[in-house]
């Protein structure tokens, strides 16, 4: 599937929220718990990363805390 900034932009937004519902481009989303959410953002990252021949991050930190 082709993703888009947009995408990206709204899941990264709703995940540093702390929402697991978001609407964007007229479709809605429900996300199951933040560590999905966070997956979903590591996945469309390296799609679009790999669409633009960005080199991916060698390493980097994640920090997730329980929603409610």
């Amino acid at each position: 599937m082709a993703y888009t900034q947009t995408e990206l932009d709204a899941l990264k937004a709703a995940f540093a929220a702390g929402v697991l519902r978001l609407t964007y481009d007229g479709k809605s989303v429900e996300h199951g718990s933040a560590e999905d959410m966070l997956r979903r953002i590591r996945v469309i990252e390296s799609e679009i990363a790999q669409a633009g021949g960005k080199p991916l991050p060698v390493a980097g930190f994640a920090s997730i805390h329980r929603m409610r």
